[in-house]
C-alpha cells in the first residue's frame, strides 16, 4: 500500500456520505489520520471512523459540526489540535442543494446554500491557515506547511438553471480558493479545488437512479460513465501529497469530459 500521506492529519468536512466519505477512506488508505466531520448520523460517522482505523491502521475520530457556524468551526479545530496535535490537510467538502426555479427561490433557500457551501469553506479554510502557521513546517512528512482542498463543482463555470444558489456558491468557491492560494503561497500553503461532474452520490440520485435518467445523463458525459466517489478521493490524495507540490490555485475537473460541452461534438 502506497502511503503518500503517512504521518499527516486530515480533516474532511461532510465526511459521513458520498464524496466526503470516499475522500476520508482514501486519506486513511494513504496513511493519514482522519477527522470525520459531519452534521447528522452519529452511528454512521462512528462506523466510518472505526472502519478506517481498523482497515488502515490510522487514527480516525468524528466531530459533529455545522460548518456555517463560526463558534462550532473554531471548536472543531481546537479539538483536532488537542487530539491529533495539529492538522496538515483540510478537505472542504460539506455542501448541500436547495433547488428552486429562480423566481420562486426563497431567501432562506439562498442563504442556507451560501452559508454551508461558501461561508463554511471560508470559516474552515481560515482556521486551517491559522493552525498551519501556529504549528510550523513538518518537513519530515510534507514539503508544504499545509494543504487545503476545496470541493467545488463543474458548476463553478457551467450555469445551472433551477440551481442559481448552488451555482453561485460554487463560483464563489472558485474565487475564494484562488484568492487564498495567491495570498498564502509564499507561506508554502497549497490551496486547490476539485470540481466533480456527475458523481454517483445520494445528493444527485434522481440523475442516475433510473435507466431513463442515466441515459439522459450520459448525453452530457463524453466518457459515457457516471463518476464514482472514489474518483474524487484519489485525486484528493494526489493533491494533498508531495506529488502535487508545484500545484496551487488550480481547479481540477473530474467530470468524464462534461466540461468539453459534448452537445457540440457533432458540430452544434
Amino acid at each position: 500500500m502506497d502511503q503518500k500521506l503517512k504521518g499527516q492529519r486530515a480533516l474532511v468536512t461532510g465526511a459521513n456520505s458520498g464524496i466526503g466519505k470516499a475522500v476520508a477512506y482514501e486519506m486513511g488508505r494513504a496513511g493519514a489520520d482522519v477527522v470525520i466531520n459531519y452534521l447528522s448520523g452519529d452511528d454512521i460517522a462512528n462506523q466510518i471512523a472505526s472502519d478506517i482505523s481498523s482497515r488502515f491502521g490510522v487514527r480516525a475520530i468524528t466531530h459533529k459540526t455545522d460548518v456555517s457556524i463560526e463558534t462550532e468551526v473554531t471548536g472543531m479545530f481546537r479539538r483536532v489540535e488537542s487530539e491529533l496535535g495539529g492538522i496538515d490537510i483540510l478537505v472542504n467538502n460539506a455542501g448541500l442543494q436547495k433547488d428552486s426555479p429562480f423566481d420562486e427561490m426563497t431567501l432562506a433557500q439562498w442563504n442556507t446554500v451560501i452559508s454551508v457551501n461558501l461561508t463554511g469553506q471560508f470559516l474552515c479554510s481560515r482556521e486551517a491557515v491559522r493552525a498551519f502557521k501556529r504549528q510550523g513546517m513538518r518537513a519530515d512528512v510534507s514539503r508544504a506547511l499545509g494543504k487545503i482542498i476545496c470541493i467545488s463543482s463543474v458548476h463553478e463555470v457551467i450555469p445551472w438553471a433551477g440551481h442559481a444558489n448552488y451555482a453561485a456558491s460554487k463560483g464563489g468557491v472558485m474565487m475564494l480558493m484562488k484568492s487564498i492560494a495567491q495570498e498564502v503561497a509564499p507561506l508554502r500553503i497549497r490551496v486547490n479545488s476539485i470540481c466533480p461532474g456527475a458523481i454517483r452520490t445520494p445528493i444527485n440520485k434522481d440523475a442516475w437512479d433510473t435507466p431513463q435518467a442515466l441515459d439522459a445523463l450520459m448525453r452530457l458525459i463524453p466518457e459515457k460513465r457516471i463518476g464514482e466517489p472514489e474518483d474524487i478521493g484519489k485525486v484528493a490524495v494526489w493533491l494533498a501529497s508531495d506529488d502535487a507540490d508545484y500545484v496551487t490555485g488550480a481547479s481540477i475537473f473530474v467530470d468524464g469530459g462534461m466540461l468539453l460541452y459534448p452537445g457540440f461534438a457533432t458540430g452544434g
